[in-house]
């Protein structure tokens, strides 16, 4: 029996041209996309490592995906992919807070200038569009910049897609520089669909975690990176080394495990009718804690997984400006609002914290623990 989508209409197959579908979210996509429906998948990235374990040829749904090692920044087959396809889903970005300020100019070329040919190709040849966003558009919330006794308050935190106001820091606080890349990116596929007749949607992922998630430092990435908050604490855990807090860990963010995220996705792959024109919130408001608490509860589930005393993890505070280098800057809270992906599309989260840690930390402990004790074994020169 063929599947529905929510208006009951047959899905019909389509092919999907992946930017950057090699990473974190590209790869459960394409595990999603391979295992459960019958889309074709025409992945671009500068790497297939993550996704290796879909491409084997003597898999089921070999004909079905394809990847091309290629950079978008300067490569003429881009068009043509995106011609060939009728979807384009651009997952392509550099997100790494450790790199906005080291990295500036590679952050807004990556993030605005490279989209910008994207999205003239779907415009041109009447192409869907679903492009990935951030929360980190919102830049700093109201509530930042009230009174004290107004800041308890989460409705002044409250992130609303057709409402909230962007807010940045100065342009010398050059943490922003993602956010800005990325909001002028929405405002340019918006402007491309008021003028002419683009169809898109836009996600805004609100700190999507789970296994896959960045790289390990020294293991599969570079052994002077800085990954994001998930990959950072349990490299911290895979090391015995303290959870480094930033500026004692007081931003509170909420967070969302990503095969939840993938499911909000392929409503919107199969529901163009009413996916396109929006702009969707993806996250979890019940999974709401600071950034301390994160690493008090990665400590209690990793040291569960690993069979380690919690005793023997710990936490250390330091500056923002040595860990991140100086012109960093940050919102304390962001809470998503999740209105109009649940009158859209129905999606509402459904994994809690505990359970999304518990399996992800099972996930990096198997994957990497054992490269991590031969490298710590090695002796010091």
């Amino acid at each position: 029996m063929a599947k529905v989508n929510l208006d009951g209409k047959p899905i019909t197959p389509v092919s999907i041209c992946m930017i950057g579908g090699g990473g974190f979210i590209g790869s459960h996509l394409c595990e999603k996309l391979m295992s459960e429906t019958s889309h074709t998948a025409i992945v671009i990235d500068v790497s297939s490592e993550k996704i290796n374990y879909l491409l084997d040829k003597s898999l089921p749904w070999a004909k079905r995906i394809e990847f091309h090692h290629m950079n978008i920044k300067n490569d003429s087959r881009l068009e043509t992919l995106v011609k060939a396809s009728d979807l384009t889903i651009n997952l392509a970005a550099i997100c790494t807070p450790a790199d906005y300020n080291t990295r500036p100019l590679d952050t807004i070329f990556s993030n605005f200038i490279d989209a910008i040919p994207v999205i003239k190709f779907c415009t041109e040849n009447n192409k869907r569009l679903i492009h990935f966003s951030t929360c980190e558009v919102f830049g700093k919330t109201i509530g930042s910049f009230l009174p004290e006794e107004y800041r308890k308050e989460p409705q002044y935190y409250m992130l609303k897609e057709d409402v909230s106001p962007c807010i940045f820091g100065p342009v010398q606080k050059q943490r922003w520089s993602y956010a800005c890349a990325k909001q002028m990116t929405d405002r340019l596929i918006y402007a491309e669909h008021a003028e002419n007749g683009l169809k898109f949607t836009i996600v805004r992922p609100y700190n999507w975690i789970g296994p896959r998630m960045d790289f390990i430092p020294g293991v599969d990435g570079p052994s002077d990176g800085v990954p994001r908050v998930l990959a950072c604490f349990s490299n911290n855990l895979l090391r015995g080394e303290p959870l480094k807090l930033v500026d004692g860990g007081r931003s509170q963010r909420t967070f969302l495990y990503v095969k939840d995220a993938i499911e909000a996705v392929l409503l919107m792959i199969d529901n163009p009718d009413r996916a396109n024109g929006h702009i969707f919130n993806v996250g979890n408001p019940d999974n709401e804690v600071s950034v301390k608490q994160l690493a008090e509860l990665m400590i209690k589930v990793y040291a569960k997984v690993a069979d380690v005393p919690a005793s023997s993890l710990s936490t250390l505070d330091v500056t923002s400006e040595d860990f991140y280098g100086k012109g960093y800057d940050d919102s304390d809270r962001r809470i998503p609002d999740m209105t109009i992906i649940t009158k859209q599309l129905g999606w509402k989260p459904r994994t809690s914290l505990d359970e999304l840690l518990d399996s992800t930390l099972q996930y990096q402990h198997q994957t990497y623990s054992h490269a991590i004790k031969k490298e710590l074994a090695k002796p010091s020169t």
